[in-house]
């Protein structure tokens, strides 16, 4: 889906990175200075025996766990490793005519053993090996970037799905930005790679979107610095439903998904004696805004209310971040 390119130079400009110390205390407004306001154009979107000392458990059932992992724990589970991407190779777990051991991912990429150049065909089932995977935690595989939990290889995929320590993705709508990075990191990128992300500061601002009545797809974005943090506000034009065009508006901290729990926002549109009203906590980039339309999880209207709201084509929702008594 195509979307159109910028059309003013003040659609998206990020601010300085600030250090982002988690807040404790409610900070309210002062309800003598009017808020801020920027306006946003549209932008483009082998044995079976397992050895004593290592992790063992049950099933499934007995969940993951945390803290140092014996020497004994990590030669047990290095047997599991991919020869190709060195992730581990877990059930269904199959094997060359040799024995050697690839994951299915890795085996579905391959037409010989990248071990000893064998054939992969047929397919053998290990199951010695399959009964030590199910009796062993295995790490995250994101243990290299923070991650302690060991899991049930039945648990693994899930975990590491939503896991805290995966990298973050750049958080700006469409697919056209493939960065991946740290935490840390994402501040520098916006900065760097997106230069046109408009920075507002303050916890009470109004975000104008320019041109609502573009066709297609469109994507409207700024950012909100307040309470030490920096926070993205997207409004995404779409058809969701075929022929029903529809608006979504969500807040999302630059931060874990713990630390905004911390915080909780207000969308309003307001105008001509009517008044739309979304609150709620802010979502982390990690979970993006994709995940937030398909479950309608944020500010929601159609074409018909956007203009009711609307002057000459331009949208102004009024944006209230606040911090939530611990």
């Amino acid at each position: 889906m195509s979307r159109p390119s910028s059309t003013g130079p003040s659609a998206n400009k990020p601010c300085s990175k600030q250090p982002p110390p988690p807040p404790q205390t409610p900070h309210a407004p002062s309800p003598a200075a009017p808020p801020a306001a920027a306006t946003i154009s549209a932008a483009g979107p082998g044995s079976s025996a397992v050895p004593a000392a290592a992790a063992v458990i049950s099933g499934p059932g007995a969940g993951g766990g945390a803290g140092p992992v014996s020497p004994q724990h990590h030669e047990l589970t290095s047997l599991f490793e991919c020869p190709v991407c060195f992730d581990y190779v877990l059930p269904p777990i199959l094997q060359c005519q040799a024995g050697h051991l690839v994951c299915n991912q890795c085996r579905q990429k391959l037409s010989c053993c990248p071990t000893c150049r064998g054939a992969l065909t047929p397919s053998i089932r290990n199951l010695a090996m399959e009964k030590v995977a199910s009796a062993v935690l295995f790490p995250c595989k994101y243990a290299t970037t923070g991650c302690s939990l060991t899991l049930h290889h039945t648990e693994k995929p899930e975990h590491e799905d939503i896991c805290e320590y995966r990298p973050y993705s750049c958080p700006c709508p469409g697919a056209s930005c493939k960065w991946q990075g740290s935490l840390e990191a994402v501040m520098s990128h916006l900065m760097h790679a997106h230069k046109s992300i408009t920075t507002l500061q303050g916890e009470d601002i109004v975000f104008l979107a320019t041109d609502i009545n573009l066709p297609g797809a469109v994507d409207w974005v700024m950012m909100q610095s307040c309470f030490g943090h920096h926070f993205m506000l997207v409004l995404e034009k779409q058809e969701k439903y075929e022929g029903h065009q529809q608006f979504f508006a969500i807040v999302l901290l630059i931060g874990t998904r713990k630390q905004a729990e911390n915080f909780a926002y207000r969308l309003e549109l307001n105008g001509n004696r009517r008044r739309l009203t979304w609150e709620a906590t802010p979502r982390s980039i990690h979970d993006g805004v994709a995940a937030a339309i398909m479950n309608s999880d944020c500010l929601v209207f159609d074409t018909a209310i956007a203009h009711l709201f609307a002057d000459n084509g331009n949208l102004g929702i009024n944006v209230t971040i606040s911090t939530c008594c611990p």
